[in-house]
């Protein structure tokens, strides 16, 4: 039996159980409704947080996640923050980002000893830097999307790994977070991936001990801009 005819037994088996009756028009245009309206389930109580009430929850959550946030009232603060988390770790000032039209109004030459790469991941990089376009506040989770404004190699090869993200690109839930995607993007053309980062990366696969860098990057450095 062929592939295409092991899905239509499925398909047939699973009608079967459903005992359709008569047209199925009404159906498919519930099917319908549900794909373009995008209804949102049961949202927790955390995620219909708003103002500074949204933003504490956003740095308490990351922050108890192992990751560093920092805050910069502007773009213009951001080479300074950036320089000062290098020198404090003990990094390069060195770093990779895609083409993202956010990082060329960075005024980099402000901060001269910082050296600014661009392209896809190397995994001789020790730093990278993306932006994250929404995020998710009940569980400090940001959203990267792919493509060659932020390449997804950024997101894995590095030791370190900076995220920038607007402060009014924060929002409640995950459902709110994807909306805003689909905003930026059309509801039926979201990139390839879209990775959803929440602190370094861990495991504790072995004995119970944490494990940092298991999967990707061992040190995480957000910037919250606004």
């Amino acid at each position: 039996m062929s592939g295409a005819e092991d899905r239509q037994s499925i398909l047939d088996a699973i009608r079967s159980a459903l005992h359709p009756k008569g047209d199925d028009t009404a159906r498919k245009q519930a099917v319908r409704e549900r794909l373009t309206s995008h209804p949102s389930n049961l949202v927790p109580r955390r995620g219909k947080a708003s103002g500074d009430a949204r933003l504490k929850l956003f740095i308490e959550t990351l922050e108890g996640q192992s990751a560093k946030v920092s805050r910069a009232k502007s773009a213009n603060d951001i080479p300074d923050i950036v320089a000062a988390y290098l020198r404090e770790s003990n990094l390069p000032a060195e770093f990779r980002t895609g083409s993202d039209e956010l990082f060329d109004r960075i005024p980099w030459d402000k901060t001269p000893a910082l050296t600014r790469h661009q392209g896809r991941g190397q995994g001789s990089d020790a730093v990278t830097m993306s932006r994250a376009r929404s995020a998710a506040a009940e569980t400090g989770t940001l959203f990267l999307t792919s493509g060659e404004e932020n390449p997804t190699t950024l997101n894995f090869l590095p030791d370190t790994h900076i995220m920038i993200i607007s402060k009014q690109d924060i929002l409640g839930s995950y459902e709110d977070a994807w909306n805003a995607l689909r905003d930026i993007y059309g509801a039926r053309t979201l990139p390839r991936a879209v990775n959803l980062v929440s602190g370094p990366s861990r495991t504790a696969d072995i004995e119970q001990i944490i494990v940092m860098g298991a999967h990707g990057p061992r040190r995480l450095h957000v910037i919250i801009v606004g």
